[in-house]
């Protein structure tokens, strides 16, 4: 057999993925129409990237910006601003907005993210919440049941929409009268449903699907290029509560100047699928690449994708390391810094991040990260251009066979 060059290796990958590209574009032709209906239902207008100062009250743009995510996501009502400064924040503000002294919340997808687990059992003691985690202590009176869509830092897939109808079912059957949340963080436009409209998946009479969901705008929905924020949507009802608890009750949703962010929050929107599409191009390509060097990768390159993330198991520190600083040296901003892991408020472990980005923390961007602990594994997420991934690749290949620089 002949050398292979790395460009070699790379085109191999790519003709073997070319059957897998096809169901991402899909979805993306899929959903960037149903994005194109939301905008034009609610009748965006260029008056509508206005803004007004201070309190922010009578801002068309942000009323007619709710609408569009309301549409989308086929929900009553939603809530979507800069003042929501992550995805945990929004999740958090949601769920106490809708729980009172003595309710119960519990995860029933198992032990959420690092921050998140943080946020839950830090703050529901002080609330006079009860918390649990696992479908198993979900009880008929449990008010919150609350699903984490993507793997977070575990080493499982993400859950498809198959898996959350029938999880959704099962704790209806339990708790009928739960409110169903999913953090829907970087899992939107991956699939051509969202968790709120999943009963549509077998087409059943009985609408199964979730009653809110939250994520964050420097994910998926902002594609790229919003600044901050986050959005909730569900029912009008768990929405006004939400907002009333991110504000001030009285005030809600009137309240909360835009910054003049309000045109790219729009436009990040309306880019949304094809961004999320290139990352998903990117990711597969990753998948196929390590899987090659005979590193384990969850998801499979050809297997069904739910969230940007595709999670490499390193199995040592130092390969954990050097894959990191290798993103850091091929990102557009900050290429010569060499990033080290370091300890982060809500973490458990050491973290090291390499995230080279435009909007600081910014998922959808290509970056990576993982927490230094056994078995070392690496989430590599997002991408807004394919070739920018394709090039981190190739960096990773040498003559004769595909494998890791110093790993």
């Amino acid at each position: 057999m002949g050398t292979m060059t790395k460009d070699t290796v790379i085109e191999e990958a790519e003709q073997q993925l070319q059957s897998v590209w096809a169901g991402i574009d899909d979805v993306k032709n899929y959903t960037q129409v149903r994005v194109l209906e939301a905008f034009q239902k609610a009748g965006v207008q260029n008056a509508h990237f206005s803004w007004v100062t201070g309190y922010g009250y009578d801002d068309l743009g942000k009323d007619k910006l709710d609408e569009v995510y309301a549409h989308y996501f086929k929900t009553e009502d939603a809530l979507v601003r800069p003042q929501l400064v992550s995805g945990t924040h929004a999740i958090m503000t949601a769920v106490l907005g809708n729980l009172k002294v003595g309710d119960e919340i519990v995860v029933v997808s198992g032990q959420p993210y690092d921050t998140l687990q943080t946020a839950f059992r830090e703050v529901c003691p002080k609330r006079g919440l009860k918390y649990a985690e696992g479908m198993e202590n979900l009880k008929p009176d449990t008010k919150i049941a609350f699903i984490q869509r993507s793997r977070g830092y575990e080493w499982r897939d993400s859950y498809t929409l198959k898996a959350m109808r029938d999880l959704i079912a099962s704790v209806r059957e339990v708790a009928p009268g739960a409110i169903v949340f999913v953090d829907n963080c970087y899992g939107e436009f991956t699939q051509k449903l969202e968790p709120t409209f999943i009963y549509e998946l077998e087409n059943d009479t009985e609408e199964i699907k979730a009653d809110l969901i939250a994520g964050s705008l420097i994910k998926n929905p902002g594609g790229g290029l919003v600044a901050a924020g986050a959005y909730i949507a569900g029912s009008k009802q768990l929405v006004q509560n939400a907002a009333d608890e991110l504000m001030a009750p009285g005030i809600g949703k009137h309240g909360g100047c835009m910054f003049d962010q309000t045109r790219l929050f729009f436009q990040g929107f309306f880019m949304a699928p094809l961004i999320v599409s290139e990352a998903l191009k990117g990711m597969t390509l990753a998948a196929k690449v390590f899987a090659d060097m005979g590193l384990e990768t969850i998801p499979s390159f050809d297997a069904e994708r739910n969230d940007v993330i595709q999670a490499i198991k390193f199995g040592s520190k130092e390969k954990l390391i050097n894959f990191c600083k290798l993103v850091q040296q091929n990102s557009p901003t900050n290429s010569m810094f060499s990033p080290i892991p370091d300890e982060i408020s809500g973490y458990d472990d050491a973290v090291i991040m390499a995230a080279g980005a435009f909007v600081e923390g910014s998922s959808i961007e290509l970056s990576a990260d993982g927490p230094i602990r056994e078995p070392y594994i690496g989430y590599l997420q997002g991408g807004l251009s394919y070739a920018h991934t394709r090039h981190l690749l190739q960096q990773l290949v040498v003559e004769d066979r595909c494998q890791a620089p110093k790993i």
